[in-house]
Order: C-alpha cells, then sequence, then structure tokens
C-alpha cells in the first residue's frame, strides 16, 4: 500500500516544489523558483516565498530568485535533514524576515501504509460538502474542518462524527489540498479522550478517503506526540517532512 501512494506523494510534491521526482531522491540537496503550478497544494493565494521538503534523504527548497543566492550557501555540504534543525530553522528565520516573512515550524506528514478495519464502537453520523457549513466557527474542532471560517484556497469535503446521545464526542475531518488529495485532523473533546476514539474516527476517515480513490494524508508538528500515534493507530506511517515561510502581517494574533 505505501508503494502506491509514495509514487503519488512525489508527482505531487514536485507539482508544490516546481521539481521533479527525481530531484526529491537526489543526493544532493536542490533549490528550485518557486512557481504556482496548476494542482499544487495551496495554502496560500500567493506564491509561495520559500518552502523546503525532506524525504529523509536531501532537502529541497523552493523559494523566490532573490533568496538563491543566500540558499546556495545554506545547503552547501549539508545533510538534507539536518536543515530542519532548530539552528538551520533560525538562520533561514533571520533572513526571510528582512522581506517580511517569517518561517513556520516544520510539519511531519503522513502517508498510509497498511489496511486498518475498525468496528463499530461509537454511532457516527457523516456530514459532505455544504452539510459541513454548521460547524464552522466551532472553537471545539480546529483542526478537523478549516477554522474559524471555510478557507479561500482549501475545501472541507467530508466530516465524521461519534455521538454521545445527541452530544458530538468527537470529529475527524478532511480538507481537498489538491485534486485527490485529502488532508486528515481529528478533534476529540476533552472529557472523552484516552478512549481510542480519535485513532477510530481518523481510521473511519482514511478508509472512506480510499474507497473515493482519493489520497489521504495527515499532518501533525514534531512535538504532538499523541497525534502521532493516533496516525499510526491508523494505519498512517512518515513519510516527509515540510516547513513554510508566511508573512508576518498574517501571523495569528
Amino acid at each position: 500500500m505505501f508503494k502506491e501512494y509514495y509514487e503519488r506523494m512525489l508527482k505531487q510534491l514536485s507539482i508544490d516544489f516546481n521539481c521533479t521526482p527525481e530531484d526529491l531522491l537526489a543526493k544532493e540537496n536542490k533549490i528550485t523558483v518557486s512557481a504556482d503550478n496548476a494542482g499544487r497544494r495551496m495554502y496560500d493565494p500567493n506564491k509561495t516565498f520559500l518552502d523546503m521538503v525532506t524525504l529523509g534523504g536531501n532537502a529541497l527548497v523552493t523559494a523566490d530568485e532573490c533568496l538563491h543566492e543566500f540558499l546556495r550557501g545554506f545547503i552547501k555540504d549539508a545533510e538534507g535533514h539536518r536543515l530542519f534543525e532548530v539552528g538551520k530553522l533560525s538562520i533561514l528565520d533571520q533572513e526571510v524576515r528582512k522581506y517580511g516573512y517569517k518561517m513556520a515550524g516544520s510539519h511531519h506528514m503522513f502517508l498510509p501504509c497498511r489496511k486498518v478495519e475498525v468496528e463499530e464502537r461509537y454511532p457516527v453520523k457523516w456530514f459532505f460538502d455544504e452539510e459541513i457549513n454548521g460547524f464552522y466557527g466551532d472553537s471545539r474542532f480546529p483542526n478537523s474542518i478549516c477554522y474559524p471560517e471555510p478557507s479561500p484556497t482549501i475545501r472541507d469535503r467530508m466530516v465524521v462524527a461519534a455521538y454521545d446521545g445527541d452530544t458530538i464526542m468527537g470529529m475527524s475531518g478532511c480538507s481537498e489540498d489538491a485534486p485527490n488529495w485529502m488532508q486528515v485532523g481529528v478533534d476529540v473533546l476533552p472529557e472523552y479522550r484516552s478512549k481510542g476514539l480519535g485513532t477510530y474516527l481518523v481510521t473511519l476517515m482514511k478508509n472512506k478517503i480510499i474507497e473515493q480513490g482519493a489520497v489521504p494524508f495527515y499532518g501533525t508538528a514534531s512535538s504532538n506526540i499523541h497525534s502521532q500515534k493516533i496516525a499510526l493507530s491508523a494505519g498512517f506511517c512518515p513519510a516527509w517532512v515540510e516547513v513554510e515561510s508566511y508573512k508576518i502581517e498574517k501571523e495569528k494574533k
């Protein structure tokens, strides 16, 4: 299973980072000019200023050309994965701040690697497309759907919610971040945690996406061990790490 999704990942990341699959697997680090390619994952309507990715070997940076001279020195003679360490990211942050940008934290991304069957443990309801609208602005679900309002660049597609009577215990949702690329998120209310509910909901969502022929993927912060355990239990495994810059004026207060 993982091999199939890995091949599809290489194609998608090639679009996102304006490179070839071979560039992502090269021995040496690479730099490309960022581009607004059709079909890219677009979390911001503007062209990428600087994004960096590794599959565990080299690092590939796509960036505005104004950064390329600096980046050639930054990546020279460095092991790709070490460019994601705090010291190196701090150097990147100092550089992009000269242009009004800031580096975000690294995202650890997961792809399906095994099939996980689930027995019905909790009553659930599914919501699709416009049916999701009633959940926007609900602070209980910042990871399951775009929060606090629909995104202008990606679209929430499905939500599965588990219920205790009329009370929602937890929710998993997916957004279509690129054509047929569905990012899975999950939220479990505090009083219902540590019962396996997060894994249950994420597994249901993952399986539904696979049934539809799309790619489920899961992302979390390096320090969010609980979220990573949910991903592993639901049949995901680590696939790539990425980090991006964003305009400081857009930083959340």
